[in-house]
């Protein structure tokens, strides 16, 4: 069955409910049983290339705004703005980015996120618009795990010719 940019880019807008610890949310209490009856999970989407591409250049020499900024744009629900999310606990923030790296496929340490979305993006992109015939824009939404998939259905159709 050959996929269609629909099937590819469909991925982008789907969402996760990621279940947060509540010892994360109430830092140093460690009388937290987790029985509170408040709400203990939070929406977050899959970051685009396009959300790498801008946090990249953002964030250049700041971790911390890169972490910031991966958070804001990958949480749906509740939406925080910049400043709320530079005010959570770093406990949690770091959480939220492991999960956020999890759902978008990017399991890289910051270098290697950098030159993910750098020079071999560009060339992805290419084989990926030259490959299936889709735009710029159209691979620029999908997510690096979408893309790295891909790219390997194309390279091993290039081995079954």
């Amino acid at each position: 069955m050959t996929l269609t940019a629909e099937d590819l880019l469909g991925g982008a807008g789907v969402t996760h409910d990621v279940a947060v610890p509540p010892a994360l949310l109430t830092p140093g209490d460690r009388a937290s049983d987790g029985t509170d009856d408040g709400p203990t999970t939070v929406v977050l989407r899959p970051l685009t290339v396009r959300d790498l591409q801008q946090i990249a250049r953002a964030g250049q020499d700041d971790d911390g705004l890169s972490a910031a900024l991966m958070i804001q744009q990958s949480l749906v629900r509740p939406a925080l703005g910049f400043e709320e999310v530079t005010r959570l606990p770093a406990g949690l923030a770091r959480f939220l980015v492991e999960r956020i790296n999890e759902i978008s496929g990017v399991d890289a340490g910051r270098d290697e996120l950098a030159e993910l979305v750098q020079t071999p993006l560009a060339r992805a992109c290419f084989i990926l618009a030259r490959e299936f015939g889709w735009t710029p824009e159209e691979v620029s939404g999908m997510t690096i795990g979408q893309i790295l998939l891909y790219l390997e259905m194309s390279r091993a159709g290039e081995s079954d010719r």
